[in-house]
């Protein structure tokens, strides 16, 4: 990786960090929803804490392919926004809308669809119930969550990321406050549980969605023409290429949490003991991932920009940038998992034998997290170019054929457990980040300028 002492470097690490810190607490404003749900639920006991957690993911498998199609509005509104061309942005602005609309129909078909199959699955019974209480609920903040993301795309493409971050700490304290209310009956409500916890991130979903559509109208204030500067026409050539650029990055990430989402699902099948401990860990690496992926959004942001301004340089500056600052985070992150897991792990439960498994998880965590940072951040940084498939192709074999089966050899077959789970996991994640690495640096390097996005 190169050294960023160069001037123009030094800038560049200072953009980049100006971008993404707004990005990155966007980020874990995001994460905090489904991680304050786990714990407030925590109480309950491990069978509550599997059951929201494992539906929290299973619902996410399904969401993250539309959010990973409408990836592509980084492509295309930072291009446009570099290249000065305003009214672009408000087109794809609206095909994303559009788009969003056809993805909220087949998405909430196949959550209904996959709600009715969990009895099937093999679920332990003490998770089953509470897992078809919370999920079911929960499948209607599909249309706000995809409507979120498109608001979300076309904000940060344009460089305005501190009201989103805003808006989602508005969004986190009002699912808080509903969480407190609905599970435990507080304020003279009744006492929903595990479906309490549904309702209140609902809600919260929807006013997050409605916020991010205020911050565009005020933020358009300011410009002669605004949004209506173009109509709001059906696109179906835009939202085409939406889709066509978005697909590979949606099924890359529905490999990637898909794959934890299955190992949950597996973890499941061994006990509400094995299966907290899993939902714990999953929610404490996942809080620390939210920063990686903060950077490769912002990545996507930068690269894309300097391609609409033809800056080749620029380019490669913007990605190994991105990528210094995820190493040094990952590296730390690798750190705090080692020395303090005990501490981490009880935030959440109290049970000794859940305390006891997550440690072991963690220290597995803590062999990953610079691969884990790498992957990711190259991905943002692709999707900028405008590759979306590579990452797609190394997911499904790093992820699909490497490490879930050496995971499910080692947990069921070698009797280690969920440890073996996320020791196949991180075999998967260590080929998929140097992979992924050598990727950006030889595509960088080729970077030729086309007009094919305008």
């Amino acid at each position: 990786m190169p050294v960023l002492l160069s001037a123009a470097s030094r800038v560049e690490v200072r953009s980049m960090t100006k971008l993404a810190v707004p990005v990155v607490l966007a980020e874990i404003g995001w994460f905090a929803m489904s991680l304050v749900d786990t714990v407030m639920v925590g109480p309950l006991g491990p069978a509550a804490i599997g059951a929201v957690g494992t539906g929290s993911i299973l619902f996410m498998t399904l969401m993250v392919f539309g959010f990973g199609t409408l990836l592509a509005l980084d492509t295309f509104v930072s291009q446009s926004f570099g290249a000065g061309r305003i009214d672009e942005c408000h087109r794809w602005l609206f095909a994303g809308l559009q788009l969003a609309v056809l993805l909220s129909v087949a998405l909430m078909g196949a959550s209904a669809a996959g709600l009715a199959m969990l009895p099937r699955v093999g679920f332990h019974p003490d998770l089953l119930g509470e897992l078809i209480a919370y999920t079911r609920p929960l499948m209607w903040s599909a249309p706000p969550l995809l409507a979120y993301v498109v608001f979300r795309r076309y904000l940060q493409a344009m460089n305005i990321v501190r009201p989103v971050m805003l808006a989602l700490v508005a969004a986190n304290l009002m699912n808080l406050i509903g969480n407190w209310v609905l599970i435990y009956g507080n304020l003279g409500m009744p006492a929903l549980g595990v479906v309490g916890s549904a309702y209140a991130t609902v809600a919260s979903r929807v006013v997050l969605a409605l916020s991010l559509f205020g911050i565009i109208v005020y933020s358009e204030r300011g410009n002669s023409s605004g949004l209506h500067d173009v109509p709001f026409v059906w696109q179906g050539d835009r939202v085409r290429r939406l889709f066509q650029l978005g697909w590979p990055a949606a099924l890359q990430i529905t490999l990637e949490v898909g794959v934890f989402a299955a190992a949950s699902a597996l973890a499941a099948r061994i006990g509400p003991l094995a299966s907290a401990a899993n939902q714990v860990v999953l929610n404490i690496a996942g809080f620390i991932f939210m920063i990686p992926y903060g950077l490769g959004s912002a990545a996507a942001v930068r690269v894309g920009q300097a391609i609409g301004r033809r800056d080749a340089a620029g380019v490669r500056r913007a990605g190994w940038a991105a990528l210094g600052l995820a190493s040094v985070v990952m590296s730390h992150a690798a750190v705090l998992f080692v020395t303090v897991p005990a501490a981490l792990i009880g935030v959440y439960s109290t049970d000794a034998t859940v305390i006891e498994v997550g440690i072991v998880l963690l220290f597995i965590c803590s062999v990953f997290q610079l691969f884990d940072g790498l992957q990711t951040v190259a991905t943002g940084a692709l999707r900028g170019l405008g590759d979306t498939r590579t990452p797609m192709m190394l997911n499904l074999v790093g992820h699909w054929a490497i490490g879930l089966p050496i995971g499910y050899v080692l947990c069921f077959n070698r009797g280690w457990g969920v440890a073996g789970l996320w020791a196949g996991l991180s075999v998967g994640l260590i080929l998929i980040g140097g992979s992924l690495l050598m990727v950006w640096h030889v595509k960088s390097r080729a970077t030729v300028f086309v007009e094919e996005w305008r």
